[in-house]
């Protein structure tokens, strides 16, 4: 049995402590919205937050989040600077196929939780490891330049 707090509830799993935790998250917590895509760390699809750094679930062992705060897209929907990003990608056009968001968004949380007002640059920067086939990024950029718009016009929200 492994324990994880995954978006601020308690779980106990039953799985080996080398099990990526993407597959835990999915498979024994029935929360499907973090994505497999290249099960190498690549891609991105499985990007998660770690006591809120983005990291890729498919090459995390779930074992190294004993005693850590797990986030995964369903998480970050509840949360205001969730919605702000939603409502910004809705608004942007970004999803195409859609296979990349959820991971997109988490990089994109994680950026704007330690650069609240990024440059185009910093954007790049962080958003460079998730990769849409679909090749949507000047969207995303455009869309994370209006989700601190966003924001910034209603106060702040976390």
């Amino acid at each position: 049995m492994v324990l994880l707090k995954v978006n601020g509830k308690m779980n106990e799993v039953e799985v080996a402590p080398d099990t990526p935790l993407l597959w835990a998250i999915r498979e024994n917590l029935g929360l499907t919205g973090t994505k497999f895509g290249c099960g190498i760390g690549q891609c991105g699809a499985c990007t998660v937050h770690i006591n809120g750094q983005a990291a890729r679930s498919c090459v995390t062992p779930v074992s190294s989040t004993a005693g850590k705060e797990v986030t995964t897209i369903e998480g970050l929907s509840s949360s205001d600077l969730g919605q702000f990003l939603q409502r910004a990608w809705i608004a942007e056009d970004v999803p195409q196929c859609g296979y990349c968001q959820p991971g997109q968004l988490m990089a994109a949380a994680a950026l704007l939780s330690d650069h609240p007002r990024p440059t185009d640059a910093d954007i790049d920067r962080a958003m460079s490891g998730n990769i849409c086939r679909c090749g949507t990024y000047q969207r995303v950029c455009a869309a994370i330049h209006l989700a601190v718009d966003m924001k910034q016009k209603q106060g702040g929200g976390k």
